[in-house]
């Protein structure tokens, strides 16, 4: 009875009475006012705020409207230049509520397992930015929802009724209604009489007015989501007059909830539709393909509603996935039939009916991979997306595919067993293939954003890949692929980021744990150990500079030589042991190949040879280079030995196994080899580097031409592949190409409007015409070869007579063709029989058909009619013409149509609907009319063309781009398609033909496992086949044009527990069902710990859950050990451990464990910084310095956040500092202690202790876990007990106990005594945990979470003996999760934990059994804090959700008779990086959330908002700079932002922010002349640009790009009006801000990066030169400059010129190479001084002293540690203040004659330079890069790496 006062339709605003807002309610500014349009009154709801301004029914979210109607009826008009939100609360049948949110404001779709967001495209808004605000003039709106489809289809829910309605700002709104009827706006009731209409008009009170005689369309805008509801009206106007089939199917596949965008001709859509006007709801265009649904003829024209899965869905039928069946075979259970659709369609025989047979490209994303196989026979190269395995004797090709995105990387092993695969495309997905049956067994994705290298160990079982990640850091990732031959899945063994570049890597054919790397200024040695990647530089001394490409281990037996070659020309021989140049050699090009140059010259010399690549056999070594030539070398390089020229600059060279071969490629798309003992070069791959636009075949000679973005036309040779003729055009790109049936000639249409005419026989122009004024768009020859017909893009139809040798010109006919046309090659065509020439034109919803001989018009064809029910307007897109002797034109269409039309007379034949997602760009019929081709974006299909009903296709992929063409070969053999490269089909389809009007009934050859395809029919031409995603075939794997997967909607699921005890009881932890671990190992009472691992198969043959029991703290011999886990649970009486527990702990971590892939798990930044041994600390009370304020917090760390609100303390982490802040004042104390980063925090319940943990600073030294006395801020006690690090702390809920839980590298579960801090129970874990908590409600309960389980330890204390019971629970298969990360405790007895897919389960801890599981999330589950009935989840997505889960405890009770949907998300918010740590209050309304970018956040669910507490860089700051007035200062770093704070407060008041770009040095306007109000900022970038930005104004003014290179230092000049930048090139540039122009570089310093530019004022005439300003330079080759210059008149004089020997700390033998007939050359000697930089050598420092300007102070410089004072009047050394340490950063006090010093070993110096006392101070985790003392000299600023420590000076 609910639904019947509701019917027909029912006013929302009349029936809750708006108007006297009693049943609703409204907020902010809302007002009725006087519509003119309507003319009635409307509801204005307006303001700035859309949440603070708005109606809702009812009036309180307690209550609901009940309404039941399926459609939602909303008269609205957005106003103009705003935006507008409306929020619908929707019920399921399961009670759930759904939000549904429609807003101009989203820019894309989004779905959340409560929340709906669909984007609002209003009318008028441009194509690139399809969201935003409303255009002015916008038009009243009929918006009609489908309430129920919405819900099926995105969520798979079953709505129930209608609970709340909330209409936001800024917008009109008439009213609202609800129906279970679907209404067309536009038809009227007299209408709908008057002709009999089959629709139901809108009422009228709910239509709008229309002037009488005008259309409703005109004025209003009807907008019907989703567009596919089964009575819309535009479905219902058939052509052939049925009535539509009215009931929607009631089994609907569950579709991915994001929705195709909405075309306006396609019916595949889900996105709504508009039927008049340009708005619509739904996604852009780019968003792709998710799912479909297609309307489709059944029997006798009634017609049913089918959705599909997409093709993300994956095959789960092994069998059907890789035995060559149609992937749509897995799909048809899913798709729903009507009773009357028996009818049996014919399929294409055989199945596939397409086979790969050739592939002519080479490389895509890169040219340098090419390999050999072991026996020489082969070589295996990318094709884009295709690998291709060609034999280098017969030609012949076979093919690894799979991959949907070009190929970047190749790695083969060994034996020849494993191929390993990286595609380019971010994230890169990684295959891994069985080399010999060409099967992928194994598809994962790569941390690596963007893989660039891979390397395989001989043995297969190490796979290393190389990248950078999103932060454009490279990456070295380790994987173990020793199972995936067994079925296995490749594992990360290790990963490490390096901010060093890598251009190369190599593992090490002798030791698969040794590798080697070289790029640009390194060359690394690196080490697989211990489950990590380390690495060690190489001391290249005087080549630090150099930019290293290849590298190569020499071939001897233990690979002591390491090869490495560089673009400058220098080879250089590395001792691998001594890390160490063994010699270096320099080669420059000569004149004749056989007059080498062996020596090694200086660069004064000339430029040496630009080394690309080089290979190492036994006795050669190939050298491949930019200049074209592979020269073939002994490895003493006495002389060339072989030369081979090419046509490109060389990407890599490869010599075969056996030494006689050398593989090269070129950038120019050549791949080819060079036979040694033949001294012959044999070319084996030509390709286009460009894409391919068209293509023509010839009969008699069997070639192909194709034309080419690369600016060349090529003949290729059918038969063998091989390239014939290749035509080079620089100036202007070819567009089109035909040939000539008969003569050896072709013709070519150039984007210049020419049109030539090669002759093949004598390789050159016969004749040129240029009647076109526009690019040519097509050429079509007539098939017996007298005529040519041209278009090009200004609409000129042209016609040539080819029959003769020379071409001639015979009509041009202008505005005939459509103009603006792409080229493509079915823009024109020719009937078989010579007679009807087809175009598109002269407008694009136009074809003409043309008397081919005069040119007369025989007929026009609009093919925007030929769809009277489509409300848009089609446009012609491509034509063919069948074969003779029928008169039938193919029509490609916009609405993703073909259509076939009688050339004659212009009817329509038949109809292909929904051909391809896109239109369809390129036709072909065969020569029988058989097969039809179609292409469109990457997808070639092939349709059964002569089955009239029905017709079959199938679908075939394997281009990486569009498909620009495709063609029959003249033998109709074959299939060609071009696009990024050349593909040649095999056609397995009987040759036989048949008579047009029967179907070709016999059966082809077998099915191959060479090709796997889709068959579809008409039923279904969008039904997505499922992806083959192991590819275990030969031919191309997918069906379909792959999509993005996508996560299924969230699920609540109810999980069974374990099995119960006879009485139906769960066991308990001291049931009889459970036996003594020890019992079920089998071992004796007195054995001791086990020391051998066991298997968790054999662990689970014991009757109960294995339980492990702790007794008394005697001895080694009374531990136990086993279960599912090997736990050796080591006791320690009076906290000392016995030898053999210690012995036990180290034998049981001698296997290491590779770090888990979970975020969750700590993982310390990587240093290569040393800690300084024997610094003193200065006297107390009598420090020069004292730490003020600390800027920036470690998002490094996990968990360490803490707040306490009800007392107000407040502390976090920044390295190894411990900062407690005061969130009203802002002060900051500092506990200072550790000295390495600080992993975690842990507060005790009453707040008076805190418990912090740091890493091991070296192998001899343990983790630092700090006691510290809350109240007085002092450490009390120094605890140490893990070796690697520690991962989190745990205090008992009566703060007696400590528990510390080790890292994946130590996995120690040590129990402490808080009374006497001595260690009470150490246990080692078989595997890591992520996470722990104490039971907060049960004594002594222990709950840790780690890899597919959820371990229980339970706490017994018997006297001062303390035992441990653990209770090892696994996740239910139900549930899903691999690993469990996070947890937390709810209410009693309820346990909470998230996983690292996303979903959180919920355990009864008194039953020991998971009951609950639902996705909270699409990544990692980090965070979890329940408290009350609301629980906070935040993972790696970013996102922070808050969940109301007050239900949860009814259904622990229910069991699995409960209802799962009562969890729902109350809040979401997405911050700037993954969740690492949170606290919140008790009431979970605000909380603090700290992020991996560094920022701490305070978040307040009640206002749903998030503020900003503390932020700092996320990675290296590079500069510190103050203001004149030194009110604010400006810090840049590695992230690419310029931030600028308030000195005052150390708040962040301005970001500048560049992507993709570090900001390397900076620079502060010195007050500027009349205007000091304007402050400016000068940055420089990695990039070589240099930006100046205002601070006042808060905009960037000017943007430069004054160097090639990245800048690295950058100072004004005195007066302002100057910049002076120098990069690490050693170049510098004088710039000016006011024009933007570079006017001076100086070169004197080139070679060697510089690393300090000061300028300062000086009086005219002073140290003899002229000028104003004194500033200096410094490079890193130990040089300075003073200049003095005045700017203004351009001039610039040289003052003094230092040049200091090198720094002394490590002799390096570098063997120089003898010259021929010469006595070998003494070795030379390089020292390097600085090992810990990447460059050897530390920087170099410079600096006016300010308080005598006659000084310069220098460090860095000289051969011994110290700071030297340099008289610029005295011309020498006046002072040296020696140091510890080389210097790395230096700043001097403005005032006071102090100097401030960093060192790379954490210490900061601060040095009187009077007396030449110091103070060391300690505070860093790192090197401290950064010095600068503030204009007042008060305060001094220090960096180490993103922390940022402020000091106040006390004695200044």
């Amino acid at each position: 009875m609910a639904r019947v006062w509701q019917h027909p339709f029912l006013n929302v605003f009349r029936q809750f009475k708006v108007d006297e807002w009693k049943r609703s309610t409204k907020e902010g500014d809302v007002a009725t006012v006087m519509d003119k349009t309507l003319k009635c009154t409307v509801y204005r709801i307006r303001g700035t705020v859309s949440a603070s301004n708005y109606i809702q029914l009812p009036k309180t979210s307690t209550q609901s409207l009940g309404l039941t109607g399926r459609y939602l009826y909303l008269l609205f008009r957005p106003l103009s230049t705003k935006h507008f939100v409306i929020h619908l609360d929707l019920s399921t049948e399961e009670s759930q509520v759904i939000r549904v949110s429609l807003s101009n404001l989203f820019k894309e779709f989004k779905s959340t397992a409560t929340w709906l967001q669909f984007p609002f495209i209003c009318e008028g808004t441009s194509g690139k930015d399809l969201a935003g605000v409303a255009p002015p003039g916008a038009r009243w709106t009929c918006l009609q929802l489908d309430l129920h489809d919405i819900l099926l289809v995105y969520l798979n829910r079953r709505y129930n009724h209608l609970k709340g309605v909330r209409l936001c700002a800024s917008l009109l709104v008439r009213s609202l209604y609800t129906s279970d009827l679907c209404f067309d706006p536009a038809v009227t009731v007299a209408e709908a009489r008057r002709a009999k209409l089959p629709v139901t008009p809108m009422p009228r009170e709910m239509a709008f007015p229309v002037p009488k005689g005008e259309n409703w369309h005109d004025h209003y805008i009807h907008i019907r989501f989703p567009s596919d509801s089964p009575a819309a009206p535009s479905k219902l106007v058939q052509r052939n007059g049925s009535p539509p089939e009215a009931d929607f199917p009631r089994h609907v596949p569950q579709l991915l909830p994001r929705p195709v965008p909405f075309g306006k001709s396609r019916q595949d859509s889900v996105s709504p539709g508009v039927q008049s006007g340009q708005a619509s709801l739904g996604l852009p265009p780019e968003d792709g393909l998710s799912s479909e649904c297609s309307e489709v003829s059944i029997g006798g024209g009634s017609r049913v509603h089918r959705r599909e899965p997409s093709a993300s869905t994956k095959a789960t039928d092994k069998h059907a996935a890789g035995s060559g069946l149609p992937a749509s075979v897995c799909n048809l259970a899913l798709v729903p039939k009507a009773p009357e659709d028996a009818t049996k369609h014919e399929s294409l025989l055989p199945d596939p009916v397409l086979k790969l047979k050739r592939v002519i490209g080479f490389g895509g994303h890169s040219t340098k991979w090419a390999l050999w196989t072991k026996d020489g026979a082969a070589v295996v190269y990318p094709c884009h997306a295709v690998i291709v395995v060609l034999c280098i004797d017969t030609r012949e090709q076979c093919f690894f595919l799979g991959h949907t995105d070009k190929v970047s990387a190749l790695a083969l092993d060994g034996s020849n067993s494993l191929l390993a695969s990286a595609q380019a495309r971010p994230h890169s997905m990684l295959r891994l293939w069985d080399f010999q049956t060409r099967s992928c067994l194994s598809l994962f994705r790569s941390p690596v954003h963007t893989v660039c290298s891979l390397s395989f160990s001989d043995s297969g079982a190490l796979l290393c890949c190389i990248g950078k990640d999103h932060h454009g850091k490279m990456m070295v990732v380790a994987w173990g692929t020793d199972q995936v031959g067994q079925g296995g899945e490749a594992v990360i063994l290790a990963k490490a980021n390096t901010d060093v570049d890598i251009q190369a890597f190599e593992i090490a054919f002798f030791n698969e744990t040794r590798m080697a790397s070289c790029g640009r200024g390194n060359v690394r040695l690196w080490r697989l150990r211990g489950g990590g990647l380390c690495s060690c530089p190489v001391d290249l001394g005087e080549h630090h500079a150099l930019e290293f490409t290849d590298l190569a281990f020499g071939k001897a037996q233990d690979g002591r030589t390491l090869y490495v070659c560089s673009r400058s020309g220098h080879i250089l021989e590395i001792d691998r042991q001594r890390m160490a140049v063994r010699r270096a050699r320099y080669l420059l090009p000569t004149e004749t190949p056989s007059s080498p140059l062996p020596q090694k010259q200086a660069f004064s010399l000339g430029p040496g040879i630009a080394i690309s690549s080089l290979s190492v056999s036994q006795a050669e070594c190939a050298v491949g280079s930019e200049d074209g030539c592979l020269r073939l070398w002994p490895l003493d390089f006495s002389s060339v030995l072989l030369e081979a020229e090419h046509e490109g600059p060389i990407s890599s060279v490869r010599l075969s196994p056996d030494g006689l071969r050398v593989l090269s490629t070129t950038s120019s798309g050549h791949l080819g080899f060079l036979d040694i003992p033949s001294r012959e070069y044999n070319v084996l791959v030509r390709s286009h580097t460009a894409l391919v636009l068209g293509l023509a075949t010839e009969c008699n000679r069997g070639q192909l031409a194709t034309v080419s973005q690369d600016h060349t036309v090529r003949v290729w040779d059918l038969a063998t592949l091989q390239q014939l003729y290749d035509f080079t055009s620089p100036e202007e790109a070819p567009c089109a190409v035909a040939f000539h049936p008969t003569q050896p000639v072709f013709f070519c249409g150039f984007s210049s409007g020419a049109v030539r005419s090669f002759s093949l026989e004598a390789t050159r122009v016969l004749v040129e015409h240029r009647c076109h004024q526009g690019a040519i768009t097509s050429l079509v020859t007539s098939p017996d070869g007298s005529l040519l017909f041209s278009a090009c893009s200004q609409g000129t139809l042209a016609q040539y007579h080819c029959a003769a040798t020379c071409c001639r010109v015979l009509r041009v006919a202008a505005n005939v063709v459509c103009r603006d046309a792409l080229p493509r090659p079915n823009a024109l065509a020719v009937s078989g029989d010579n007679r009807l020439l087809a175009f598109m034109g002269p407008f694009k919803y136009m074809v003409t058909i043309m008397d081919a001989a005069s040119l007369d018009e025989l007929l026009r064809i609009d093919v925007s009619a030929l769809d009277l029910a489509s409300s848009g307007l089609d446009s012609a897109v491509a034509v063919c013409f069948s074969p003779a002797p029928r008169s039938h034109l193919l029509v490609s269409l916009s609405s993703n149509k073909v259509v076939v039309l009688d050339a004659i007379s212009g009817r329509m034949v038949r109809e292909f609907c929904d051909v391809h997602p896109v239109a369809c760009s390129a036709l072909a019929l065969s020569g029988d009319a058989r097969l039809l081709l179609t292409a469109a974006d990457r997808a070639i299909k092939v349709w059964d063309y002569l089955t009239q009903s029905n017709p079959s296709c199938q679908v075939y992929i394997g281009h990486s781009e569009p498909v620009q063409a495709v063609a029959f070969t003249p033998d109709q053999q074959h299939l060609l398609s071009v696009g990024d490269a050349i593909f040649l089909w095999d056609i397995l389809a009987s040759p036989e033909r048949s008579p047009p009007e029967s179907v070709p009934g016999s059966p082809g050859p077998p099915p191959t496992n060479e090709a796997v395809s889709g068959r579809t029919t008409v039923e279904g031409p969008n039904a997505r086949q499922q992806e083959d995603v192991l590819s275990g075939t030969d031919g191309l794997p997918r069906c379909q044009v792959p999509v993005p997967s996508q996560a299924a909607p969230p699920q609540l699921s109810i999980c069974a527990g374990p099995l119960e005890a006879g009485d139906g009881k769960a066991s308990s932890p001291g049931a009889p069902g459970q036996a003594c671990l020890s019992a079920c190992l089998g071992a004796a009472p007195d054995e001791g710990p086990s020391e051998e691992s066991h298997s968790p198969e054999g662990l689970c043959q014991a009757p109960g859950p294995p339980m492990l029991v702790q007794k008394e703290a005697c001895g080694a011999g009374d531990g136990a050990a086993g279960g599912p886990w090997d736990l050796s649970v080591l006791p320690h009486p009076h906290g000392q451990p016995s030898k053999q527990g210690a012995w036990s702990i180290r034998r049981a971590r001698t296997q290491p464990t590779a770090r888990p892939d979970a975020y969750k798990h700590f993982t310390a930044r990587y240093k290569a910084s040393p800690m300084a041994k024997n610094v003193s600390s200065p006297p107390a009370g009598g420090e020069w310095l004292h730490l003020k304020a600390v800027v920036g917090y470690n998002g490094n760390g996990r968990a360490n956040v803490i707040w306490r609100p009800d007392t107000g303390f407040f502390a976090y982490t920044c390295g190894c500092l411990v900062v407690v802040e005061d969130l009203h004042s802002g002060s900051q104390q500092h506990w200072l202690g550790h000295s390495e980063e600080i992993s975690t925090l842990a507060l005790s319940h009453d707040a008076q202790v805190l418990a912090s943990a740091s890493g091991s600073s070296g192998a001899a030294s343990g983790c630092q876990i700090r006691i510290w006395d809350v109240p007085g801020g002092s450490c009390q006690q120094l605890l140490s007990h893990h070796c690697t690090a520690v991962q989190a702390l745990a205090f008992s809920r009566d703060d007696r106990l400590l528990v510390t839980l080790g890292d994946y590298g130590d996995r120690t579960l040590a129990l402490w005594s808080m009374a006497t801090y001595e260690l009470v129970s150490s246990t080692h874990l078989p595997e890591p945990v992520h996470d722990m908590a104490f039971n907060p409600w049960g004594a002594g309960e222990l709950a840790c979470v780690g890899q597919g389980a959820l371990t229980l330890w339970l706490l017994q204390q018997r006297g001062p003996d303390i035992s441990l019971q653990v209770h090892r629970e696994p996740v239910p298969e139900t549930v899903g999760a691999g690993e469990l990360t996070s947890l937390c405790y709810g209410a009693e007895p309820l346990l909470y934990c998230g996983s690292n897919a996303g979903q959180v389960c919920v355990w009864d801890t008194s039953a020991s059994r998971c009951f609950l599981a639902w996705e909270a999330d699409d990544g990692e589950i980090g965070v979890l804090l329940c408290s009350g009935s609301r629980l906070v989840s935040g993972s790696n997505t970013r996102r922070l959700r808050l969940w109301a889960v007050g239900a949860v405890p009814e259904l622990r009770r229910k069991g699995s008779g409960a209802r799962s949907s009562s969890v729902f998300l109350e809040r979401e918010l997405t911050l700037d990086g993954a969740i690492v740590s949170a606290v919140f209050h008790d009431s979970m309304d605000m909380g603090v959330v700290g992020t991996t970018a560094g920022t701490l956040w305070y978040v307040s669910w009640a206002e749903g908002t998030s503020t900003r507490l503390i932020s700092g860089h996320r990675s290296k700051v590079n500069e510190v700079v103050f203001s004149p007035s030194e009110s604010h200062c400006a810090t840049c770093g590695d992230d690419g932002s310029v931030r600028v704070w308030s000195l005052s407060s150390m708040e962040l008041v301005i970001q500048f922010q560049v992507l993709n770009q570090s900001c390397l040095c900076l620079a502060w306007s010195p007050p500027s002349c009349g205007r000091p109000e304007q402050q400016h900022v000068a940055a420089g970038y990695s990039d070589g640009t240099l930006r100046v930005f205002n601070i006042s104004r808060i905009s960037m003014e000017l943007k430069m790009h004054p160097h090639l290179a990245a800048l690295t230092a950058i100072a004004f000049s005195a007066d302002g009006q100057t910049i002076i930048s120098g990069d690490k090139d050693g170049l510098v540039a004088v710039s000016q801000p006011r024009t933007g122009l570079t006017f001076r570089i100086l070169s004197d310093h080139r070679g060697a990066p510089i690393s300090t530019i000061q300028s300062t004022s000086k009086e005219n005439g002073a140290f003899g030169v002229e000028g104003t300003d004194l500033w200096l330079a410094a490079s890193g080759d130990q040089r300075v400059s003073i200049w003095a210059s005045n700017w203004l008149r351009d001039c610039c004089e040289l003052v003094d010129w230092l040049s200091f020997p090198a720094p002394i700390l490590m002799e390096v033998r570098v063997l120089v190479a003898p010259q021929v007939g010469t006595v070998p050359a003494h070795p030379a000697t390089a020292r390097c001084a600085f090992p810990q930089a990447s460059d050897c050598s530390p920087p170099s420092l410079a600096a006016f002293c300010p308080w005598d300007r006659t000084l310069l102070v220098c460090a860095g410089l000289g051969p011994h540690p110290e700071v030297v004072f340099y008289g610029l009047c005295q011309k020498q050394v006046v002072k040296k203040i020696p140091l510890p340490f080389f210097a790395v950063s230096l700043s001097l006090s403005p005032r006071a004659h102090f100097m401030a010093i960093g060192f790379a070993e954490r210490v900061l110096r601060l040095v009187d330079c009077v007396s030449g006392a110091a103070q060391d101070f300690a505070g860093h985790d790192d090197w401290v890069q950064l010095c600068r003392f503030a204009p007042s000299a008060s305060l001094l600023f220090t960096a180490a790496h993103n922390e940022i420590l402020v000091w106040e000076v006390t004695d200044c």
